[in-house]
């Protein structure tokens, strides 16, 4: 496919004024890397804690732990790119890919570099990662064939919802194994499981959020979900995922014998969700949308910092 680069005004964009619109438009790399970090550093400091190891994870861990997770974010977009590729250019040819900004083969490149540098990575902090690795690639190697029946998934969007969002526990499992592989553990402690049921769910809260619009601003060929079931199932859809996964993080903090601030904190958050769902079915409007996807972004930074990074820290001051 020929990609001329050229903007509307006539000016072709450098090779960086290229890359810069696209991660600004498809994966903006300060916002997403926030949220990354907090994603990273929870599930190793979540790890240690139930290791028992009070102590800041080393330089090393981190590291990896946070870059192995931006990429297998970034890979989830560009396996994006490639999957929504004839569905963008027929229903949104205003996104990147569509319009020229950058192309496909461009994005395999980067793809292939992201793989590399998490093998690399691996390798680097402790071979035995390589087998969880693997177990991840795998798994989104399947999610970009959409698991080899597209148009049956497509029919069922709870079924592609939940198949789609299994990926963040194999995500946070890698991280996780950033520090107990690398310490040497056989095995994950038991309690890990509250902690990816956590994730499973947070995919959830997040996916749904970003996808909940007002009856002006839906797109014919988009499937949101205020689309497909009505703006205000959807609402409550969003909210019944909050719940889930504020359960879930309470049985993990109070595996890590965190459970006070982590109950107020969801129950503070909950209730500015309700306000926000109650509101939104008073008025449908854009700005009313959009505070399930700003709000779903809150969410998911604060309950990783208070489950995995904050009673760490909370525990090493404390002596």
């Amino acid at each position: 496919m020929l990609h001329l680069h050229v903007t509307l005004d006539g000016v072709t964009p450098t090779f960086l004024e290229r890359w810069w619109t696209y991660q600004r438009e498809r994966f903006p790399v300060l916002a997403h890397g926030l949220l990354i970090l907090a994603f990273s550093l929870s599930a190793v400091g979540y790890s240690s804690l139930l290791r028992g190891h009070i102590a800041f994870p080393s330089l090393k861990v981190m590291i990896t732990g946070f870059v192995s997770c931006f990429l297998f974010f970034l890979l989830l977009r560009i396996a994006d790119e490639f999957k929504d590729f004839e569905e963008d250019s027929k229903y949104r040819p205003y996104r990147p890919v569509p319009r020229g900004l950058v192309s496909l083969r461009e994005l395999g490149v980067l793809a292939v570099i992201a793989l590399v540098v998490q093998l690399a990575l691996a390798l680097w902090l402790s071979p035995p990662l390589i087998l969880p690795l693997v177990a991840v690639w795998a798994y989104l190697g399947l999610m970009s064939k959409e698991f080899f029946a597209p148009a049956w998934l497509k029919a069922r969007p709870l079924m592609y919802l939940w198949t789609h969002m299994l990926i963040l526990p194999f995500i946070d499992f890698y991280a996780t194994a950033c520090d107990w592989l690398s310490a040497g553990a056989a095995e994950p402690s038991f309690g890990l499981i509250w902690f990816l049921i956590m994730s499973f769910f947070n995919g959830i809260v997040v996916e749904i959020g970003r996808k909940i619009r007002a009856p002006e601003v839906e797109e014919k060929g988009v499937e949101t979900y205020s689309a497909l079931y009505g703006p205000k199932r959807a609402s409550v859809m969003w909210f019944a995922a909050l719940v889930v996964t504020a359960v879930a993080a309470l049985f993990a903090a109070q595996t890590v014998h965190f459970l006070l601030p982590v109950l107020v904190m969801v129950v503070v958050l909950l209730g500015l969700a309700g306000m926000t769902t109650a509101h939104f079915w008073q008025e449908q409007t854009v700005t009313t949308a959009k505070w399930f996807k700003r709000l779903s972004g809150i969410w998911t930074l604060l309950i990783y910092l208070f489950v995995g990074v904050v009673p760490l820290v909370w525990l090493i001051y404390r002596g």
